[in-house]
Formats: structure tokens, C-alpha cells, sequence
């Protein structure tokens, strides 16, 4: 067969398989299956090496053929094949299934046959058992029969050794008999335990009280071994008779304080009061060296030593300052205070507070790391009203110190280069502020600490009234109030009186000085806040305070505002006054508006240079100045009446040039020119635009009425009668003529600014007449020109 017919009888192979699949069963069908892969995969392994060899392809495809063939016909028995060994795997299963049945019956004879052998051997591990819970229980019942037997004697002979590793094994052992109780014999020796223990008790304590008597301040020699056992005993017994002997020793030991420092004794009272911490460090130091050893080092005997005279003292030095009240004073105090707070410190170095328990201490939450903080200085609170009134007494003198050294030095010499200067009093203040509100809340944070933030508000005011208010240039006035206006005297009819470069320097100075303390006293609140007890919070409070502040800067900043803005007064007045009717041509800037320029220079540099360290007032004082300037200049531009229309030409030049000075008054002068603030330019543009629109409508030809009006509506959008019969006034209208005006404007008042425009009205910048657009281009040209 030849190699290419081989693909096409794979081809009939594969149809054949699926038939011979579909009538024959599966074991079959993958026996045919694989014979036939065999044989393709051979056939195309051999055309692989077909160019690979050098037998002729002719021999080569009759090989292949020959395997194929060879492959094909083998497959022919399959069939029978698998159905034979099928039926051999059925019957071989069935015979599993038998054997499997027959293990299953023996498995079960077997476990009943074990449960039979095993159930005698049962009975004998129960027995064991129990029988070693006999033997057991009659070996605790020997060693404490013996153990009682034994404790009972060396009680007697006070072998307090032996009795403490005796006595915790006879209670240990006597724990297993909780349950046996109810037998007689069990509860007689518990008995006998617990009479041995009551024993020892009482014979450990008289034991103490040989060695260590209450009444009297004599001590033994030195430490006693029998003692010194006597405490490993009472660590087993009930802790009371611990606290008992703990008790005793340190009264006895403190026995000889109480008498050397009675209250009618001398070194009782204050000024003495190191000796106390000296008498207790003394001590301190025998016990280590006598009796250190005697004491078992959990008992921590030295601490509790120190802690009871601590409580002691406290008591003491209580009663006696009550006693004496009258004599103390706060230097007295305060030397009582700081060797206390000393000796506290020394406890915290060289004890861990472990013995302190609910109760004994009072509760100093401000001093975590220091356990006996307040232990002794607790008793000097309720006398720390002395050291308050001693602090409003200092303070007093501070502020009359301030006062005076104010009146000698004068006024701060101007500072241009770094700002206004801020007082060094304020500093010296608050200085003192934090060195009294540290000391106060190291004595207390209770009570006291809100007794001096009261006197702080206390002196707080008054400098804010004696140093800051009071230092303003004084003007007197009816009422007394601050006012520039009795300052601002008329001399030779066109000058007025101004602030020196001094006191506009001095105004600076206290604005920055009141800012510093406005910041510094929301400082301080908090930090007292911190200081003070949680539940004393809520009454800190110095909001009044830094109102105070606050009104001392807004009081400064009106000074400086009146000041500029009477210092223009007379250039209004002047403007005012001019003939404007006789104006025969537009030329360069009205003297007046000169003048006001120059005043604007001359104050608001100084102004500026020494706000530099608070810049935003000196964008309140441009935004307070603009606010009070530009209604005067309106108002005073009513009264320039009658105009004839190159005056009123000249007027809106005038006004364009205050305008643009206006618009640079925050850098007028300066080096280096600042973006004015958006809101102070908003305001001066809205100003000074309204000024600029009644101008026009003063230019504009009032005939015909009905575009004139209209004109004005559409201008002035806050037009109101008042007005429009002020400009009326501005143009030179008769009274008879204004009466038409007036009353056509009520008619069209209520119309919208949108709804006012007709087909007859003209535009105010586009008059019908030739001659009077002709006068508006030649002002606008000569605007620009200055520009």
C-alpha cells in the first residue's frame, strides 16, 4: 500500500470507529481506539524521518505499510477480548464481596470476645484506684496530724523558723480535707490549725510590742532574729496581723517626731520647716541600717515609714497655720512651699509610690510622674489666698511702674524700617504672667488658679486703659469721649491741626502693642486651661478681655482715620467754594485736589511703615479712610453749586485724579508697589464712580426732560428724589423748572432700569447736541492725556 493513500484510510478508519462505537461497548471501543492512535502516530514518525535516512522512500512507505497492516489486523480480537475479561472482573468482585462479609462477622466476634476478657480488668483499675486515693489521703491525714502535733510545739517555743515553712505546708495539705469536714476527726485537727494560727498571732504581736512599746520612745539595740522570722510567719497568717505589726512599728518609730515638733515647740512653724524633711531623712537612713534586714524587702517598710510621715506632717503643719494664720506671709509661704515640693521630688526619686492607695494621697492629677506630688503640700491650699493677694499687689505696682516709666521715657521713637514698635511693657507683662500661672499651678490647680486668672483680667484691663488707651493723643471733648474732631482747630482758615510724625508713630505703636496682647491673652487662656483641674475649665474665660484689646484697636485706627480725614477737610471746604459757573476751561488738577493728595502722602507712608508688622490693619485703616472720604467728597460736590459745564468738565477730571490716588493709596509712596486688597479697591471704585456719575448727569442737557431723567435712572442706580433735586440744584434750575423734573421722575421711578429705555432716549455719553458731545470727547482725550 502506498504511503499516500494512507491519509484516506485513516479517513474510512475513523468513520468505521464511530460506527463500531455506537454498537459495541466502551472497553471495546478504547481498545480499537488506541491500537488505531498507535498506528497513525507510528505512520507520521515515519514520514518524519523520511528525509532524515538514506533507505529509498519506495522501501520506506512498504515498511510503514506493513507495520499498519500489521497494527489494523491485531485489532480484530478486541472485541472478544474485552467482553472475557469483563466477565472475569464481575466474578472476581462478587468474590470480594464474600471475603469482605466474612472479615466483618469475625471483627465482631472478636470485639465481644475482648469485652468479655477486658471487663474483670475494669473492675481491678477502679480498684486501684480508689486504692491509691486511700493511701493518699491517709498519708495527708498523717502529716497533718503530725504537722498539727508539731506546729503546736514549736509555737510554744517560739521557733518561728520552722513554723513558717511548717505552717504553709499544714494549710496546704489541710486543703484536701475541705470536703471531709463532716468527719469528726478531720475537723478537730482543723481546729487545732486554726487555734494554732490565732496563737501565733497573738504571741507574734506581744512579741513586737516587748520590742517595739507605744508608750515611750526607747528601741532595741539592734534587729532580732526571732523578729525577723516572726514576719515570714505573719505573711502566712491573716493580713491583719501584718497591718498590726506595720502599724506598731512605724508609730513607735515616728513616736519621737511627734514630740520634737509639737506646735508649741519652735522648729514647728514655717521657717523651720527643713528640719522636718532633715529628722525623716535621718531616720530613713538607721532603719535601712538597723532594721532592713529584719523586715521582708515586699513590705516595703521604708517607703511606708515615709509615707505615714508625710500624712503626719501634713495634719500637723495644717493645724498649726490655722493656729497662726496672721503670721504668715507669702515670702514665708512660699519658702514652705518650694522645700516641700522639694522633698516630694526627693520621695519620687527614691520610692515607687507602690504602698500609696486610694485615699492617701490627695489627687494631683497635674503631676503624673511624681506619685507623692501634693502628699504634703495639699495642707498649704487653703492659705494660697495669700500668695494671690500678693500677686494683685506686685501687679498693681507692675502697671504703676509701666505708667510711670511710660511718662519718663515718652512716647517710642518712629520705626520705619521694622514696623511700629510693640511697648516692651507688654512683654514684661505676660512674662510675669507665665512665671505666677507655672508657681500657682505647682501649689494648686484647683481653687487658686481661678483666683488668679481674676486678678490677671484684673491687670489686663488696666493696661489696656492706663498703658494703651491711656497713652492716646487726648482730645477733650463734652462728653469725654475719643474723639479727633476738638484736635482738628481751623488756623489762619484753610490749616488744621494734625498729629506730629511722633504721635501718629506713638497711635502705631499702641495698635501694634494691643494686637500683641489680643494674640498673646488667647495664648494665655489656653494654657491655663491646660493648667487647671478638668472640671474648672469652663470658668477660664478671657473673652472680655481681648474685646478690650480689640476696642483699643479700633480706637486706633479711627484716630488715624480722623486724623487724614480732617486733615482734607479744608480742601473739601475750598472746593466747596469755588465759582464753578465762572470756570471758563478745563486745565490741570483744582489746587484742592493737590492739597489732598498731598496730605494722603505725607500721612499714610508713616502709617504704613509702622503697620508693617500688622498689615491687615492697615488694610482696615485704607478700607475705614475710603468709607469716611469719599461720602464727604460727595457731599461737598452737592454743594458746589451752580456749575456751568466746563466746570463740571473740570469737577470730573478732579474727581478721575482722587479716583486714581485713591485706588494707590495702599503703596502711595513706597518702593515696592503692593496689588491693593480686592475689597478695599471694590469699595473706592463703587465711591468714587458714583461721584463720576453725578457729574455726568450734571453735564448732560436737561432738555428733553424724559431722556434727562431717564439718563439719571439709568446712572445712578441708588436714585432717589433728594438727589436728583441736588443735582437739579448743581445745574442752576429754577425751582419752578424743578418741579416738572421732580414730578416726572416719581412716574418713572418704579419702572425697572432694564424697562426705562425708549426709542426717544438718548445716551448720556451721545447727547443730540453737537456741542456737548464735542466737550465730553475733548474731556475724555484730556483724561487720557494725563493718564
Amino acid at each position: 500500500m502506498s504511503h499516500r493513500a494512507l491519509p484516506f484510510i485513516f479517513l474510512l478508519i475513523d468513520e468505521i470507529i464511530y460506527i463500531y462505537g455506537i454498537q459495541h461497548v466502551f472497553i471495546c471501543n478504547s481498545l480499537f481506539l488506541c491500537r488505531y492512535f498507535q498506528a497513525r502516530t507510528l505512520w507520521i514518525e515515519q514520514i518524519s524521518m523520511l528525509s532524515s535516512t538514506s533507505i529509498p522512500f519506495s522501501q520506506r512507505s512498504k515498511r510503514l505499510d506493513d507495520n499498519i497492516r500489521t497494527v489494523v489486523r491485531g485489532q480484530t480480537n478486541v472485541g472478544q477480548d474485552g467482553r472475557q475479561a469483563l466477565e472475569e472482573a464481575q466474578k472476581a468482585i462478587q468474590q470480594l464481596f464474600g471475603k469482605i462479609k466474612d472479615i466483618k462477622d469475625k471483627a465482631e466476634k472478636s470485639e465481644q470476645m475482648v469485652k468479655e476478657i477486658t471487663r474483670d480488668i475494669k473492675q481491678l483499675d477502679h480498684a486501684k484506684r480508689h486504692l491509691t486515693t486511700s493511701i493518699t489521703t491517709l498519708n495527708h491525714l498523717h502529716m497533718l496530724a503530725g504537722g498539727v502535733d508539731s506546729l503546736e510545739a514549736m509555737t510554744r517555743r517560739r521557733q518561728y523558723g520552722e513554723v513558717a515553712n511548717l505552717l504553709q505546708g499544714v494549710m496546704n495539705v489541710l486543703e484536701h480535707f475541705h470536703k471531709y469536714m463532716g468527719i469528726p476527726q478531720i475537723r478537730q485537727l482543723s481546729e487545732r490549725v486554726k487555734a494554732a494560727q490565732t496563737e501565733l498571732g497573738q504571741q507574734i504581736l506581744a512579741d513586737f510590742e516587748e520590742a517595739f512599746p507605744s508608750q515611750g520612745t526607747k528601741r532595741p539595740g539592734g534587729p532580732s532574729n526571732v523578729l525577723r522570722d516572726a514576719c515570714l510567719v505573719a505573711n502566712i497568717l491573716d493580713p491583719r496581723i501584718k497591718q498590726e505589726i506595720m502599724k506598731k512599728f512605724i508609730k513607735q518609730h515616728l513616736s519621737e517626731y511627734l514630740v520634737l515638733f509639737q506646735e508649741n515647740q519652735d522648729v514647728a512653724w514655717l521657717d523651720k520647716i527643713d528640719r522636718r524633711y532633715a529628722w525623716i531623712k535621718r531616720q530613713l537612713v538607721d532603719y535601712e541600717e538597723k532594721y532592713g534586714c529584719m523586715f521582708p524587702r515586699e513590705w516595703y517598710m521604708a517607703e511606708r515609714i515615709a509615707v505615714e510621715f508625710c500624712h503626719v506632717t501634713r495634719t500637723e503643719l495644717a493645724k498649726i497655720m490655722r493656729t497662726r494664720a496672721k503670721e504668715i506671709e507669702v515670702k514665708l509661704l512660699l519658702f514652705a512651699i518650694q522645700r516641700t515640693t522639694n522633698f516630694e521630688g526627693f520621695l519620687a526619686k527614691r520610692f515607687s509610690g507602690c504602698t500609696l492607695t486610694d485615699g492617701t494621697l490627695p489627687k494631683k492629677p497635674k503631676a503624673p510622674d511624681n506619685p507623692f506630688h501634693g502628699i504634703v503640700s495639699k495642707c498649704f491650699e487653703p492659705h494660697l489666698y495669700v500668695y494671690i493677694e500678693s500677686q494683685d499687689k506686685n501687679l498693681g505696682e507692675l502697671i504703676d511702674r509701666f505708667v510711670a516709666d511710660f511718662k519718663a521715657q515718652g512716647p517710642p521713637k518712629p520705626n520705619t524700617d521694622e514696623g511700629g514698635a510693640v511697648l516692651p511693657s507688654c512683654a514684661d507683662l505676660f512674662v510675669y504672667y507665665k512665671k505666677c500661672m507655672v508657681q500657682c499651678s505647682q501649689l494648686s490647680t484647683g481653687e487658686p488658679m481661678i483666683a488668679l486668672t481674676t486678678i490677671f483680667q484684673k491687670y489686663l484691663r488696666e493696661y489696656a486703659w492706663k498703658i494703651l488707651s491711656g497713652n492716646l493723643p487726648k482730645t477733650t471733648t463734652s462728653s469725654g469721649g475719643l474723639t479727633i474732631s476738638s484736635l482738628l482747630k481751623e488756623k489762619e482758615g484753610s490749616e488744621v491741626a494734625k498729629f506730629t510724625l511722633e504721635e501718629l508713630c506713638l497711635i502705631c505703636s499702641i495698635l501694634s502693642t494691643a494686637e500683641y496682647c489680643l494674640a498673646t491673652t488667647q495664648q494665655l487662656e489656653e494654657k491655663l486651661k491646660e493648667k487647671v483641674d478638668v472640671s474648672l475649665i469652663e470658668r477660664i474665660n478671657l473673652t472680655g478681655e481681648m474685646d478690650t484689646f480689640s476696642t483699643v484697636i479700633s480706637s486706633s485706627i479711627q484716630l488715624l482715620v480722623q486724623d487724614l480725614d480732617a486733615a482734607c477737610d479744608p480742601a473739601l471746604t475750598a472746593m466747596s467754594k469755588m465759582q464753578w459757573q465762572n470756570v471758563e476751561h478745563v486745565g490741570d488738577q483744582s489746587p484742592y485736589v493737590t492739597s489732598v493728595i498731598l496730605h494722603i502722602k505725607q500721612n499714610v507712608p508713616i502709617i504704613r511703615d509702622n503697620l508693617a508688622s500688622t498689615r491687615k490693619y492697615f488694610t482696615q485703616f485704607c478700607i475705614k479712610f475710603a468709607n469716611s472720604f469719599i461720602p464727604k467728597f460727595i457731599t461737598h460736590l452737592f454743594k458746589c453749586k451752580p456749575i456751568s459745564m466746563v466746570g463740571a468738565e473740570q469737577l470730573l477730571l478732579d474727581t478721575h485724579s482722587l479716583k486714581m490716588v485713591l485706588l494707590d493709596l495702599p503703596s502711595i509712596g513706597s518702593q515696592v508697589v503692593r496689588k491693593a486688597p480686592a475689597s478695599y479697591t471694590k469699595i473706592v471704585v463703587k465711591g468714587m464712580t458714583r461721584a463720576e456719575m453725578i457729574l455726568k448727569v450734571v453735564m448732560a442737557p436737561h432738555e428733553p426732560l424724559v431722556v434727562f431723567v431717564d439718563n439719571y435712572i439709568k446712572l445712578l442706580t441708588d436714585c432717589n428724589t433728594e438727589t436728583f433735586q441736588k443735582i437739579l440744584d448743581m445745574k442752576g434750575l429754577k425751582r419752578s423748572e424743578q418741579s416738572s423734573m421732580l414730578e416726572l421722575l416719581r412716574q418713572r421711578l418704579p419702572v425697572p432700569p432694564s424697562g426705562v429705555e425708549s426709542a426717544g432716549s438718548l445716551s448720556l455719553m451721545a447727547p443730540t447736541p453737537e456741542q456737548e458731545s464735542s466737550r465730553i470727547r475733548k474731556l475724555e482725550k484730556l483724561i487720557k492725556k494725563r493718564l
